[in-house]
């Protein structure tokens, strides 16, 4: 999108959670420590959205066109070789409804696996992680929530010794209820959170879990 802008010699107004008419945005900057609304005068206006900021369309909804572009059979001189997907049975971690998210109070990838992966199936939840818990190797890449990652915003974000440095909560501020585990009851976590829990996620993430699957 940048080089399209470019081209067209517009300024790009990046990753907007409102429009306040034809030509006012409203965009988080610093992290998503603060908020700036700007203006474009631009006649073509270039824009990217934070798609957790909107309600989804409804289908026939919309009043574009369609009209055909570059020819999709033209020759190229890349060759398709082959491709390495990450699948799962849970839900999609960029739409899902619930999220439990682990951080590197886990310590590692089998506890993190032996934790998470049956409190996410009690829940019926997506499973995401922080990029510490990503660096160290506890989970996959495609799972790491924040800045530097996925931006997300379910109903329900669980995040399970998680301290909350400001790049992951810029990844999931936005969710409607927050809740927490962490034996550190200073963490900046609970800062944001809607529930807390102060305690040792090793006794209490599998005591939640249980009580999920009774219930």
């Amino acid at each position: 999108m940048p080089r399209v802008a470019a081209l067209l010699d517009t300024q790009q107004v990046s990753d907007i959670t409102a429009i306040e008419d034809e030509k006012t945005f409203v965009r988080p900057i610093y992290a998503g420590n603060a908020i700036a609304t700007v203006e474009s005068t631009d006649d073509i206006k270039i824009v990217t959205i934070r798609g957790t900021a909107f309600p989804a369309a409804e289908i026939a909804s919309g009043s574009a066109t369609v009209e055909d572009g570059v020819d999709p059979k033209v020759e190229s001189s890349t060759e398709w070789v082959s491709e390495d997907l990450a699948k799962s049975d849970r839900p999609d971690l960029a739409t899902a409804s619930k999220v439990v998210s682990g951080g590197r109070g886990l310590k590692s990838k089998e506890k993190f696996d032996e934790i998470m992966l049956p409190l996410a199936d009690a829940l019926g939840a997506a499973i995401g992680a922080s990029r510490a818990a990503v660096d160290d190797g506890y989970a996959d890449n495609s799972l790491q929530v924040g800045q530097t990652g996925k931006v997300v915003a379910p109903q329900l974000y669980l995040a399970v010794g998680i301290s909350g440095a400001i790049q992951h909560l810029a990844g999931m501020k936005d969710s409607k209820v927050i809740a927490a585990i962490n034996k550190d009851g200073d963490a900046p976590i609970f800062q944001v959170a809607d529930v807390g829990l102060v305690g040792d996620l090793f006794e209490k993430v599998p005591e939640l879990t249980e009580k999920l699957k009774s219930s």
